[in-house]
């Protein structure tokens, strides 16, 4: 009887994804004055190319919701389904295509001078769409890897992702590298589909901005159909103008290094695919289609919620930034990071190892972090997207 009661009163706050603009309503709450004014003062004694993984933000620099929650929202937060348009293309080459299309949506706008809380050890984040079920979990905190498991049991289709995100600062920008492997597998159809994650750049002079940049490589192990994306963000004088959310690429036969497609576009507009062949364009992708207009997700069974879930243990925090209150807010934050220290002086004293209990994992510098699910199906959850 106790455990239900205590089931009971577990707290969850959700709120609404990052949308095209950059923001969400949450996101003008939570808006500091002098924004530049602060981040400068709080990198003024930090070094350039330090690593900044266990660099502690005040609560007035946090959008009001874990990184775990960021990840699964570029999963789940999707007004269109993709990932069916994946399975059901007729051909490798139709459902790469689709891949590519559906890679280029997890990528999604970044509001300058914020950021998700660092999750704790063991917090988890798990949410439905549909029939696609959704778990992350914080497989280690020092250095900060997170773990996702997905999966569609109608379409037989499975995500496994591993993520370190090592953030350094460069005098004048904050380059957040995202290292580590994403997989998608269209099991009816025996292809597994790796890829990477671009960087996320945060410009600090001359012209405060934040853009994604870098190289993302799709490959299908089993085709051999490979795809070279670029994320660019050009600009003119003084950081002023210019191009910004641009994606470059081509899509190549490996087996015979024919370029089959390019790529052009902005992922956060259009994408376009030329045939080579014919020279025909066609959209693949349309941002405005697929994470406009999107909904926070909603709380359907309480009792069924972890403890560890990111929309509980943030919610006293997330609450305090959506409130403004902001003295609230510091203490919620630390009452959250004290009751981490207090587990691990209880794991050191009792000389325990922390398991993450989801996923088996490994490291090794030749792979760098690896996360295999333990469970071979992901269960409905609690908390459903809209």
């Amino acid at each position: 009887m106790g455990n239900k009661e205590e089931k009971k009163k577990i707290k969850v706050v959700l709120t609404k994804p990052l949308t095209l603009g950059g923001e969400s309503d949450s996101d003008a709450a939570y808006r500091s004055p002098n924004l530049l004014q602060r981040i400068l003062s709080l990198f003024k004694n930090v070094r350039p190319g330090s690593d900044l993984t266990r660099f502690q933000l005040s609560p007035m620099f946090n959008i009001p919701k874990s990184q775990l929650q960021c990840y699964g929202e570029s999963v789940y937060c999707n007004a269109l389904d993709l990932l069916s348009m994946c399975n059901t293309g007729q051909s490798p080459l139709d459902r790469f295509i689709s891949v590519v299309a559906w890679c280029i949506s997890t990528t999604r706008p970044a509001t300058f001078g914020v950021a998700p809380y660092n999750p704790l050890l063991g917090e988890t984040h798990h949410v439905s769409k549909g029939n696609l079920n959704v778990l992350l979990e914080q497989v280690s905190h020092h250095p900060p890897v997170t773990a996702l498991h997905a999966t569609d049991e109608k379409e037989n289709i499975e995500m496994i992702w591993c993520q370190q995100p090592v953030p350094k600062f460069y005098g004048t920008s904050v380059e957040a590298q995202v290292r580590g492997k994403r997989q998608l597998k269209l099991l009816n159809h025996g292809e597994t589909y790796e890829m990477n994650c671009p960087h996320l750049l945060f410009r600090i002079l001359p012209i405060p901005g934040v853009d994604w940049v870098g190289p993302v490589n799709i490959r299908c192990l089993e085709t051999g159909l490979v795809a070279e994306l670029s994320f660019r963000s050009s600009h003119s004088f003084l950081g002023l103008g210019g191009n910004r959310k641009v994606i470059k690429g081509k899509i190549i036969d490996s087996s015979s290094l024919k370029v089959l497609y390019e790529v052009d576009g902005h992922w956060d507009r259009i994408v376009e695919l030329k045939d080579k062949s014919n020279g025909k364009v066609r959209v693949i992708y349309d941002a405005k289609e697929v994470i406009s207009g999107l909904q926070a997700p909603i709380l359907n069974d309480a009792e069924c919620v972890w403890p560890t879930e990111s929309a509980h243990v943030w919610s006293e925090l997330s609450q305090a930034i959506m409130s403004k209150e902001w003295e609230k807010a510091r203490e919620a934050k630390q009452a959250v990071e004290e009751r981490q220290r207090e587990l691990l002086r209880e794991r050191e004293s009792k000389g325990e190892t922390w398991v993450p209990k989801h996923f088996m994992v490994s490291y090794s510098k030749e792979v760098g972090w690896d996360c295999s699910p333990i469970h071979k199906w992901v269960a409905v959850a609690p908390i459903v997207a809209q």
